[in-house]
């Protein structure tokens, strides 16, 4: 049985609405990345112009990315999203790697890292002892897995609740950037960056590392009620939003700060509160960082259990994963043992002195790795499936999805020449997988 068929009680229902899945796919992408990389990005583009040109680019990146994955899922809808069409592309072997890989590296250190950011704004608003962060981070895992085991519309309903209160809290900080004349003895006191330097590649690395998420339209592309063919347009309007929002709040940063200020700071959201709003709007940037958070933690729990129950449905070995809930049309088995992996990161991450920075670097390699076969995959498709009907085609192909390829070789280089031991660990994990494939077929 296909997974995307929608027959029987072991498989996903098409349940989900157009502005549900809109929901999860801004509500990954527009996390606590923009509280983070700001300052990153503006030291390494020096003027104004520059620094908005990089988000300006990076949609377009996103946006090319969308196009092609919105051929794939259109062509090949299926809950295995990623997995399914590395399946059809490169056969059993490197779909059972990619899943390995979800399930120990990517998925699960994205949820490790993203509860990270959660416990690092909590805890200085209620302390708990050296492993705060940490002790956070699991609590976040354990309950939002809770959640989303209670069904589908309870997940989805609770991601639409987080994404609207992020949305009110990041309309406040735009709102308060353009509207709040800052305090000119609050801005003195400021760093001022003394060197700011022009590196346009790492900028766009930050910068995409930010509009990272939107791909995982590809696992709930069988679940979506309108069929398979309206993932196009909610890939396109989810990009569109997402790159309005990454300006909008970027520009009242620059308005409010200045770029030299901005590429001093540590914490540009904090900043920015702190010289308008004073100590009150520091603590409530501090709980609205955390809410960003906390809803790509959700929507990534979400998604990533898919994959997990792709991977039980095609490997015997497996099968406990393979499991269906028809009640709460949802994986069960496939999130509890997501939880369970995501919460020994956390453990993981907590022996290190930076728990964010540790799964960033675990993760980001095996992470552009896949991504790069997933923009080779459309091509191998075009050849290998010319059969099957495609509802959508990308535009100007070939240019376009080399375009994404090209991007995706970059960021895998960047990733592995700029991340630390973490990097190395993760390859290390892959490789792992590529021998318990040979054990179990």
């Amino acid at each position: 049985m296909k997974g995307g068929s929608g027959a029987g009680e072991n498989s996903p229902k098409p349940v989900l609405r157009m502005v549900d899945a809109m929901v999860i796919i801004v509500g990954i992408v527009v996390g606590a990345g923009i509280f983070r990389t700001p300052s990153l990005v503006a030291a390494y583009t020096g003027g104004w112009e520059l620094f908005l040109a990089t988000w300006l680019l990076g949609g377009l990146v996103s946006l090319i990315g969308a196009l092609c994955y919105a051929e794939l899922t259109t062509a090949f809808p299926n809950t295995g999203g990623d997995y399914h069409f590395l399946m059809q592309a490169f056969g059993r072997r490197f779909a059972f790697l990619f899943a390995w890989a979800r399930v120990s590296v990517i998925q699960t250190g994205s949820i490790a890292l993203l509860a990270y950011i959660v416990g690092d704004y909590l805890s200085p608003l209620y302390y708990l002892g050296p492993y705060a962060p940490a002790i956070y981070a699991g609590l976040v895992v354990i309950t939002l897995t809770v959640v989303n085991i209670l069904g589908i519309t309870f997940g989805t309903g609770t991601q639409k609740v987080l994404l609207a209160i992020q949305f009110v809290g990041l309309l406040l900080i735009i709102t308060v950037g353009f509207l709040i004349r800052p305090s000119p003895m609050a801005l003195a006191a400021l760093p001022v960056t003394d060197s700011p330097s022009t590196a346009l590649g790492l900028a766009m690395v930050f910068v995409l590392l930010t509009f990272g998420g939107w791909n995982e339209a590809g696992y709930i592309s069988a679940e979506l009620r309108a069929g398979s063919r309206k993932m196009v347009q909610v890939l396109i309007i989810s990009i569109l939003v997402i790159t309005g929002i990454y300006l909008l709040i970027n520009s009242a940063f620059i308005y409010v700060l200045g770029m030299d200020r901005m590429a001093a700071s540590t914490a540009v959201g904090i900043d920015l509160m702190r010289v308008t709003l004073g100590e009150p709007g520091v603590f409530l940037v501090g709980v609205l960082a955390a809410l960003a958070a906390l809803t790509s933690v959700n929507a990534t729990i979400f998604t990533g259990a898919r994959t997990n129950y792709a991977l039980g449905r095609d490997f015997k070995t497996f099968s406990w994963l393979g499991k269906w809930n028809h009640k709460t049309s949802s994986p069960i088995p496939a999130l509890l043992t997501q939880g369970i992996v995501s919460l020994a990161l956390i453990g993981l991450g907590a022996m290190t002195r930076d728990g964010f920075q540790s799964m960033v670097d675990f993760t980001a390699p095996v992470f552009w790795f896949f991504f790069l076969a997933i923009g080779v995959s459309l091509m191998v498709l075009r050849k290998k499936k010319q059969q099957i009907p495609r509802p959508f085609r990308v535009p100007l192909y070939p240019v376009t999805p080399i375009i994404f390829c090209g991007s995706c070789a970059y960021l895998l280089y960047s990733s592995l020449a700029y991340t630390g031991v973490g990097a190395l660990v993760g390859v290390a994990v892959l490789l792992l997988g590529t021998l318990f494939f040979y054990v179990i077929r």
